[in-house]
């Protein structure tokens, strides 16, 4: 009764990411009312800078439109609006784009297109710059979403850009032209490269060598680059490249130089608008240059500390991290807990972490990294104390592992196993073993 794209089973919802969710929900963590539930660190959100936000509504109550003092706003907001968006937001959101980027650039805002958060403005790209069988390359590991976001109702295709854990997951050429070689095999045509910058799940920047490397290819090939920069508010380590990311409110936003593109973009986001009032909310909030200036200094400084945080603690235990300098995560090195080096045994392990640890974080293979044993673990969604907390739960399983394997020596492989095409069953989990009940451990 239903299409086949309703049926298809592309969506990516059985992914281990999405999984782990849905253990989350069952059994969520309370600091009172389940203190033993599995404490979410699969979702990257940032909670650390609310205060700042709530702080300035309050000083601020007009900004919304839906005040008493703010009738003739509301009346505005309510009445239709065409999907090319507010001028005032628009010219709000260029304004704050060159400000942060000291001014040296300067954005047009007839090249803005807006869009329901950053997921719509990634498919709207692929809509209109891919056919169903066209191809978009990408760096891995990469966000687990983009199988949905991309593929689902566009019916591209994405070809994996193998980075290894060797050089720190950076693109290389030679990355970048097997990539392409492999597309090529596959008679899928190449359109483009798509890039988080900063990347997500490993919470790093693009090197500028990286970025050569890129526009030089994609010059060679005659391809389009697309930059998902939906993190770039979290960069901690270099200030000059910031923004500022509110996910509940649903904003994205593609910019081109490409008036076909622009044109295309701006008619296919009449499907994913953002409503006027928030536009409204949030050209208030960019024109208040004073409040930016801070929330982006206050909010660059909380991030930092959180992160180090998470990475001191870890190493206590002996887990090491690959060096980040962005995001709402840690790209963390699991391979010494693995208990064999394998995408079975990071399963196995992500499991024991879910239900006996009661922790949700994100497996590799959900990823698409090519070696087993890394994990992306969120920090910026949760309070300290359920940091902590999360910590010292890690804390004891690591100590009982290592009590085990002295118990039990094994011989450990270090060189991790790597793979072009992952094993269905990573993305095809069944949840066999036993639920924890609502104040299970």
């Amino acid at each position: 009764m239903l299409s086949a794209k309703a049926t298809l089973n592309s969506h990516g919802q059985d992914s281990s990411y999405f999984l782990g969710w849905e253990e989350y929900e069952k059994n969520p963590y309370h600091s009172v009312n389940n203190p033993n539930g599995i404490i979410q660190m699969g979702l990257a959100e940032n909670q650390l800078s609310f205060d700042l936000l709530e702080s300035w509504l309050n000083n601020n109550p007009d900004s919304s439109g839906f005040t008493a003092q703010s009738v003739s706003s509301f009346k505005e907001l309510a009445l239709f609006q065409d999907y090319h968006g507010l001028p005032a937001f628009k010219n709000a959101l260029v304004d704050f784009m060159s400000e942060i980027r000291e001014n040296k650039v300067t954005f047009n805002p007839n090249n803005l297109v807006l869009t329901a958060g950053a997921t719509s403005a990634n498919e709207t790209l692929m809509f209109c710059l891919a056919d169903p069988g066209d191809a978009f390359l990408i760096p891995t590991p990469y966000y687990p979403g983009f199988d949905r976001d991309l593929k689902w109702r566009t019916g591209a295709e994405i070809v994996p850009i193998h980075c290894s854990s060797s050089n720190g997951f950076r693109i290389t050429e030679s990355a970048l032209q097997d990539a392409y070689q492999q597309a090529q095999n596959q008679n899928l045509k190449v359109k483009g490269v798509l890039v988080t910058n900063p990347s997500n799940p490993l919470g790093t920047s693009l090197s500028l060598r990286e970025l050569e490397l890129l526009v030089t290819f994609i010059s060679s090939k005659n391809l389009h680059l697309i930059s998902d920069e939906i993190y770039s508010g979290t960069v901690f380590g270099s200030p000059g490249f910031v923004n500022l990311g509110l996910p509940g409110f649903r904003i994205g936003a593609i910019y081109s130089n490409d008036d076909i593109v622009v044109s295309a973009a701006t008619k296919m986001s009449s499907f994913g608008l953002i409503s006027s009032q928030t536009q409204f909310l949030l050209s208030q909030i960019l024109s208040d240059k004073k409040f930016t200036k801070n929330y982006l200094s206050e909010n660059r400084k909380r991030l930092k500390q959180r992160h180090e945080m998470l990475e001191k603690a870890l190493q206590k235990t002996g887990i090491r991290c690959l060096k980040g300098n962005a995001g709402l995560f840690s790209w963390v090195d699991m391979r010494s807990l693995l208990s064999a080096q394998t995408f079975e045994g990071e399963m196995e392990l992500w499991k024991k972490i879910v239900y006996d640890v009661g922790l949700n974080i994100s497996p590799g293979s959900s990823c698409h990294c090519s070696e087993p044993g890394w994990f992306r673990v969120c920090f910026a969604n949760m309070s300290k104390e359920t940091l902590l907390l999360a910590m010292q739960r890690l804390s004891t399983f690591v100590d009982s592992v290592k009590k085990t394997n002295r118990s039990h020596p094994r011989h450990v492989n270090r060189t991790s196993r790597k793979t072009k095409s992952l094993p269905k069953w990573v993305f095809s989990l069944s949840f066999a073993s036993a639920r924890l009940g609502k104040n299970g451990a």
